[in-house]
């Protein structure tokens, strides 16, 4: 499936992979992954910078370009991420571009005709951390593609697992987390691993006296079993799988899963009324803290079944 584009399954998009820059290291390595992605899936990539509120310290070389201080510390930024970007693949289109707009609401719109958002996942310094963390956080709320939050020094070709991660959060097969989780591993041409978590009801102990034979699985674990087994239906055959229900809370799970993936991937469900998606603590807490590169993955609401229809 190394062809371009597919995040609808085999549907050719168009559509680049973007990178939102800040001229930080994070960032950066932020373009590195966005590059092997770009190449992965055929598509191109595009670079982007936008902040208001940045200001560069070299003033007399901004006098002597005749440039604004702004203009130059962007044309600096979007110039050595393209570097970057060149260096670690070279074959893939790179496009540049400069948005004078405060970063959340300028990457916010880039995701309308995105096939995917990448972000590093610190800035320059503690102000510039914090800030990128909120528009981190700000763009996957909102976000109309898959975001994918580049952590720590992962990089997926020297530090590899060798599998993609899928947080089932729901009975639903064929789910955009799903299918973008399914074509990384394809891809890839590594194992789908799909991961559901469970707790037992308050006050249950942990374990429970039996005349004969194993343990009975809880009925949550089955529950939880059942989750993976709906929302894993649609898989393409040949697709190597493994199916994993974990006794605890969803966030922890997945945080310890994290570090033996090159890629977790989680959903995001649209608020019926409302713009946005529902960034729930499990979203949240992976973002911040997962080992791995982390993608959310926007969910749209499910359509009323029509009569006839199952």
């Amino acid at each position: 499936m190394k062809a371009s584009a597919a995040w609808a399954f085999g549907e050719p998009v168009d559509l680049p992979i973007v990178v939102g820059v800040d001229g930080s290291e994070p960032s950066l390595r932020a373009v590195e992954w966005a590059a092997d992605e770009a190449a992965l899936r055929v598509a191109s990539l595009r670079l982007v910078y936008a902040s208001l509120w940045e200001r560069y310290e070299g003033m007399s070389l901004a006098r002597d370009l005749g440039k604004s201080l702004e203009e130059v510390m962007a044309e600096d930024i979007v110039g050595t991420a393209e570097r970057r970007a060149r260096r670690r693949q070279p074959d893939v289109k790179i496009t540049t571009d400069v948005l004078p707009e405060e970063a959340g609401y300028g990457l916010i719109r880039e995701t309308h005709s995105a096939l995917a958002m990448v972000l590093g996942c610190r800035g320059r310094s503690g102000v510039a951390e914090a800030l990128l963390g909120s528009v981190s956080v700000t763009v996957a709320g909102h976000a109309h593609c898959p975001l994918i939050v580049v952590r720590g020094s992962h990089d997926n070709r020297s530090d590899a697992r060798g599998r993609i991660v899928l947080g089932v959060s729901e009975k639903q097969a064929g789910s955009a987390a799903v299918r973008f989780a399914v074509e990384e591993a394809l891809l890839r041409e590594i194992p789908l691993e799909a991961v559901r978590a469970w707790c037992r009801p308050l006050h249950e102990p942990h374990a429970h006296p039996l005349i004969v034979g194993e343990p009975a699985a809880h009925p949550q674990e089955r529950q939880a079993a059942e989750a993976v087994e709906e929302a894993l239906r649609d898989v393409p055959v040949g697709l190597q799988v493994h199916r994993r229900t974990i006794e605890g809370f969803a966030r922890d799970a997945l945080l310890a899963v994290s570090r033996e993936a090159d890629l977790l991937v989680v959903g995001a469900r649209r608020r019926q009324g409302h713009f946005g998606l529902r960034l729930g603590r499990v979203a949240h807490g992976v973002l911040h803290h997962a080992v791995c590169p982390v993608a959310v993955v926007p969910e749209r609401a499910r359509e009323r079944p029509q009569p006839g229809r199952r």
